[in-house]
Parts: structure tokens; C-alpha cells; sequence
């Protein structure tokens, strides 16, 4: 089969991934084989392959937004089944997070892509426990961004605690932030976009967005998208009293020095995003099921991974790329 690998991690214009040619993973005890059929190129595979993120797998294989056919089965599944194989691979079920119900903050937790192959391959290997059973009425490769962009979009805008009926702010209008736009406005609140890219300011009001002004009104609520850590200043500014930003993203440039009046009194709070429970995972795929959301993707051959990851890089991707093997 083919499969990428971060041979060297370091900036993506200089080639840190290497195509080759390799057996068919075997799946181990209580795990499934899947054959891909579409791989999502996320923004943490980059910070992966470039080393923003400390190598936890030397040469990994990236991906986990992998839509794929099970050839080798195992538990609730059988061969032919179509499943999703997310971000979170493996959790230990006994620390104090899993106990109460927030295995994204175990302590012992997995990850595809990361610390183990993903899915930027012809095959794949998931424990079953950890596959998702996936939504009808969805392409393969619409079905891929749902399996990161929108599962961590959907776990921000849980974090952001945007009230019924409330206003939100949105920095950056990327793959997950088109997403989660969606389920915010299906939910009725009002979205204010604020991004760099006419083509993304175009796509939010294609979405419902009320306004890509870049100067929102007094806002409920704010997600931050973009890995840039100079606007959470400006997204915390731009709350009413007693907003929440939610920081999502596993990768941070530093944060400026806040100002306690201007940034976080009256009742401001700032939140990080880790990952997401498996349940939370389910709980998207079913809402998506239940209300079609438009997915804009630009597809890439298997072969052209590269390239994929280094329009990421420079801005170049409109809502998702996916990988088709």
C-alpha cells in the first residue's frame, strides 16, 4: 500500500513527508482494517509534520479524519460497514477524567496520527471502540471534515457557552469554523465572521452569517480558530459582560500581555479546547444526520498529500481539503 510519513519534521515547503510503498497493517485483538476511501488534512497534521506538536510516533503516518470500509472485522462491526476514525484513538478508562465523564483530559490518552498511523494511506487500523459508526446523506469526502473540523467545532461552541439565542464571534473561517457556523445558526444564534480571506468572508455569508465586517458587535460568545495568539486579545475585547471565547486549537502562537480591565473583568472567561469524548463525537454525527450541514471541500489525490498540506500552510484551501486515495 501507500502511506506518507514524517520522515523530518520541519516546515512543510521543505518536504518533511515521504510517500512510500509498505505492507498492509494487521489489525490486532478487538481492532478493525479499514480501507480508506477519504482522509481529511487538518490543520494539526501540519503542526505535526512541521514539529509544532513533539514527535510521539517517529515517521507517523497523519490523518484522522479517515472515512473508510472495514475489511477485517471486529465487535458491533462487519466487513463492508463504512466507519470514521477520529482524533482521539485510546483513553485508559481508570484515571479520574474517564471516571467522570471527560476521557479528552485523560491522562493516558491516544491519539491517530500522532501516536499512532493515520490515515494518509490506502489502509488503516482503529480499535473498534474508537470508530464511529457515521451519518447518511453525505459524500465520502464530505464525510471526512466532520470527523475533526466538525467534532472539535461542535466541542468549542459547547465551550464557548453561547446562551440560547445568542451572538457569536467566530476568528478565523476555516474547515472547522464552517462547521460549526452551521450548527450555531440551526440553533439560532447570530454569527459574526471575522477572517482574512474574501473567499471565506463569501462562504460565511453563503452560510448565514450577519456579518464578516471584522468589527462584530458586543458578542455573547467568541471561538478562535485561527492559531494565532495575537487575537485573543482582540476576541476577548470584543465580548459583552460575562462572554466566553473558547480557544480552539492544539497549537497556540503566544498570547500578547492582557490587560485585566479591558480583557478579562466583568465576569469574562477564557477557555481552551482538548480534544472530545467519544460520546460528544456520537452526539455530532447524530445532530449532523438530523440537519444536513454543507460541507465545502477541495479534493486531492492520495499521491499529492504534500501539496495539500502546504496550501493549508499558505491559505489556500476554502473550507476542507480530503485526501482520495
Amino acid at each position: 500500500m501507500r502511506a506518507w510519513r514524517v520522515e523530518r519534521p520541519g516546515p512543510v515547503a521543505s518536504g518533511p513527508l515521504r510517500l512510500l510503498t509498505e505492507s498492509v497493517p494487521q489489525p490486532g485483538a478487538g481492532e478493525l482494517l479499514v480501507r480508506v476511501r477519504a482522509c481529511g488534512v487538518c490543520r494539526t497534521d501540519l503542526h505535526v509534520a512541521e514539529g509544532d506538536l513533539p514527535v510521539h510516533r517517529p515517521r507517523v503516518v497523519p490523518g484522522h479524519e479517515v472515512v473508510g470500509e472495514v475489511v477485517a472485522a471486529s465487535g458491533a462491526f462487519a466487513p463492508g460497514d463504512l466507519v470514521g476514525i477520529a482524533w482521539l484513538r485510546g483513553t485508559c478508562g481508570e484515571c479520574k477524567f474517564c471516571l467522570r465523564g471527560t476521557e479528552n483530559l485523560c491522562i493516558r490518552s491516544i491519539y491517530t496520527g500522532w501516536d499512532a498511523d493515520g490515515g494518509y494511506a490506502d489502509y488503516a487500523v482503529v480499535p473498534a471502540g474508537y470508530a464511529l459508526r457515521l451519518p447518511p446523506g453525505y459524500s465520502l469526502t464530505e464525510l471526512a471534515p466532520l470527523l475533526c473540523a466538525g467534532i472539535i467545532g461542535y466541542h468549542a461552541l459547547l465551550r464557548s457557552a453561547l446562551p440560547p439565542g445568542g451572538r457569536l464571534g467566530i476568528y478565523g473561517f476555516g474547515a472547522s469554523a464552517h462547521l460549526a457556523a452551521q450548527v450555531a445558526i440551526a440553533q439560532g444564534a447570530e454569527v459574526h465572521v471575522v477572517t482574512r480571506s474574501a473567499a471565506a468572508r463569501e462562504l460565511a455569508l453563503s452560510l448565514g452569517a450577519a456579518s464578516v465586517s471584522g468589527d462584530p458587535p458586543p458578542l455573547d460568545s467568541a471561538i478562535l480558530f485561527a492559531p494565532a495568539g495575537s487575537l485573543v486579545p482582540v476576541a476577548l475585547a470584543a465580548l459583552d459582560r460575562g462572554g466566553t471565547l473558547a480557544v480552539a486549537g492544539i497549537h497556540l502562537s503566544d498570547i500578547p500581555p492582557l490587560n485585566y480591565q479591558r480583557h478579562l473583568f466583568q465576569d469574562r472567561v477564557l477557555r481552551s479546547v482538548t480534544a472530545n469524548t467519544r460520546a460528544q463525537a456520537r452526539e455530532f454525527l447524530a445532530l449532523a444526520g438530523e440537519h444536513h450541514l454543507r460541507v465545502e471541500t477541495t479534493d486531492y489525490p492520495l499521491e499529492t498529500a504534500d501539496r495539500a498540506l502546504l496550501d493549508l500552510a499558505e491559505g489556500r484551501v476554502n473550507g476542507a481539503a480530503v485526501l482520495v486515495p
